[in-house]
């Protein structure tokens, strides 16, 4: 087992969705499940580090992942898990797994959103980029409740400083080349996927869900 210290989870994340994007960008584009669903678990450090304000998201993303690795042991690839649940007329069930899989979409969203803006910045408070993100992401799909109980988290956020050292990251340079990657990986799997919604005319499916969702 690898030492904790050793442990680089932006690293990880890079890594695993520039072959996600590979993927993505090869002539089948057929997308595994199980990479899908391994790769997007990799941003649950991330999150966890941004404190309470999105502690609602890591909750909710980290059940709606594993959901997704479970439908792996039997789903091959995300056109198979979209257009079986279409032929079995669950796709716009509240509990599928393709509105499962709209909900990791949105957790990649907003973690991309998050690097982005903190990329833009040289201030160390994660508090403008953070309200950006979810503005950006979540907003039109929540209620006041839930948008006073993230307002108010995000005065608790952490700054950039700490989020790298949750995140074993002693070097900004090195932090910010990762994220960077990421920006841009995880732009083409995103596209991928509101792709293979809309060529499914799942529109109502991408449009409104209500508050407890991501």
């Amino acid at each position: 087992m690898a030492d904790l210290e050793d442990t680089k989870p932006l690293r990880d994340l890079s890594e695993a969705f520039k072959e996600l994007a590979a993927t993505v960008d090869s002539p089948t584009a057929d997308v595994e499940l199980a990479q899908f669903a391994r790769a997007s678990s990799l941003i649950l450090p991330l999150i966890r580090s941004l404190g309470i304000a999105f502690k609602f998201a890591e909750l909710s993303y980290a059940s709606t992942v594993n959901d997704l690795v479970k439908a792996s042991k039997s789903i091959g690839t995300l056109q198979a898990l979209v257009d079986g649940e279409i032929e079995a007329n669950t796709a716009r069930k509240d509990t599928s797994n393709t509105r499962n899989l709209l909900r990791v979409k949105r957790g990649l969203e907003v973690v991309r959103a998050m690097c982005e803006q903190t990329l833009a910045t040289d201030a160390n408070s994660l508090r403008d980029p953070a309200t950006k993100a979810y503005t950006q992401v979540f907003a039109s799909f929540h209620g006041m409740a839930v948008k006073k109980a993230v307002a108010a988290g995000l005065y608790a956020m952490p700054t950039r400083a700490q989020m790298l050292k949750k995140l074993n990251e002693d070097e900004y340079s090195s932090a910010a080349a990762h994220m960077q990657s990421y920006v841009a990986t995880s732009a083409t799997v995103i596209q991928y996927i509101g792709r293979l919604f809309h060529s499914r005319d799942l529109s109502n499916v991408i449009g409104y869900m209500p508050d407890r969702e991501l």
